[in-house]
């Protein structure tokens, strides 16, 4: 083989070997930059992780705090509504006396007196007015003539026997009784009630 060949083969060999080379290095970039972005995707990977449990713990803070709200305009309702009735107990306590002697003397009063007439007439429209009043703002009065006992509402005082009459029916009463649009019982009613012979 002449020399001219020899470097031409070697020249070849060289260039074959500085291709593979230039191969090589490129697969081992191409490695690294695997490693680098299998790295990097694993970093991002980890913050998207913790990204959505704080969005977790953002989205459970968010609804404990609206039922606590929710919880305290709740409070907040009954409270109001607990004083309204109480306001409304402590009034009707100082105005069912007035009722009761308005409706005594009415009761008391000599109707047939011509002189007197006219101030039973007022008597009896300052009565119908106060019970009005009291009407409209939730306080019903318990006038439970001919009822059925119902110890939620009547108190019975006294029993007695009346003919034609079931046991347990209120045959009197004594003094009216007053509830809350509710239900609330602001004073029973006391009551005569019958019982059998």
């Amino acid at each position: 083989m002449s020399e001219e060949q020899k470097n031409t083969v070697e020249e070849a060999i060289e260039t074959v070997l500085g291709e593979e080379a230039v191969e090589q290095e490129a697969v081992e970039g191409t490695l690294e930059r695997g490693d680098e972005q299998s790295a990097l995707i694993e970093e991002l990977t980890k913050k998207l992780a913790a990204a959505e449990e704080e969005i977790k713990e953002q989205k459970d803070l968010v609804i404990r705090a609206q039922a606590f709200s929710q919880n305290e305009i709740r409070k907040a309702g009954i409270d109001a509504e607990n004083r309204r009735k109480s306001v409304l107990k402590t009034f009707a306590n100082a105005l069912t006396p007035v009722v009761d002697h308005l409706e005594l003397a009415i009761q008391h009063a000599d109707k047939e007196n011509e002189t007197l007439k006219p101030m039973v007439d007022g008597v009896e429209m300052t009565l119908t007015e106060l019970l009005k009043a009291i009407s409209s703002i939730g306080i019903q009065q318990i006038d439970p003539m001919g009822e059925t006992l119902n110890p939620e509402k009547h108190q019975a005082m006294s029993m007695q026997v009346v003919e034609g009459v079931p046991a347990n029916q209120v045959v009197a009463v004594m003094q009216k009784g007053y509830e809350l649009s509710g239900g609330q019982i602001i004073r029973p009613a006391m009551v005569v009630v019958s019982k059998e012979a």
